[in-house]
C-alpha cells in the first residue's frame, strides 16, 4: 500500500514540475489589451520560443531594454508586457514602425496592444524575441484567447 501511495506522490510531483516548466500564470496590469483582457485578469501562458509564435497570438514578453516609463517590476523582478504579435521575423514591417526597415529583423517581433492607447512597437520599436516568455492561451475563468 505504501508503494502505491509513494508512486502517486512521485507522479504528482513530477507532473507539477513538468507543468511549471511549460506554463506560468501572469496577472494583467493595465489596459493595453482592452477589451480582450482587463486589468487584474489572470492569464495562462505557455512558454514558447519565437519560432513557435504565429501572427495574432497574444504574447507575454519584456519590453526593449531602452524602454522608459516602466512601472515597478513584478514579483520576479522583471517587467512583463502582454501584447498581440502582428509581425514576426521576415514579415513586412507594419506602417509607422521601424524607421523605414522593410522586414522584421531576425530575433525581433512587432507587437501591438488591442487598445489604441497601448504603449507598444509604435513607440518602442521592435521587441527582442529572446525576451519572450510565451503565448497566452486563455484567461483563467474565461474563454480561450
Amino acid at each position: 500500500m505504501k508503494m502505491i501511495i509513494g508512486g502517486f506522490v512521485l507522479a504528482a510531483v513530477a507532473g507539477a514540475l513538468w507543468a511549471r516548466r511549460r506554463y506560468v500564470v501572469v496577472t494583467v496590469e493595465g489596459t493595453s489589451m482592452a477589451p480582450t483582457l482587463s486589468d487584474g485578469d489572470l492569464v495562462l501562458v505557455h512558454r514558447r520560443r519565437i519560432d513557435q509564435v504565429t501572427t495574432g497570438d497574444v504574447v507575454v514578453l519584456e519590453p526593449p531594454r531602452t524602454a522608459a516609463g516602466l512601472g515597478p517590476p513584478g514579483r520576479d523582478g522583471r517587467h512583463w508586457n502582454i501584447k498581440r504579435a502582428v509581425a514576426l521575423p521576415g514579415d513586412p514591417v507594419p506602417p509607422g514602425i521601424g524607421d523605414g526597415v522593410a522586414r522584421v529583423p531576425a530575433g525581433a517581433l512587432v507587437v501591438l496592444g488591442d487598445n489604441i492607447d497601448s504603449v507598444d512597437s509604435r513607440q518602442r520599436g521592435f521587441f527582442d524575441a529572446d525576451r519572450l516568455l510565451g503565448v497566452a492561451l486563455r484567461r483563467l475563468g474565461g474563454p480561450p484567447l
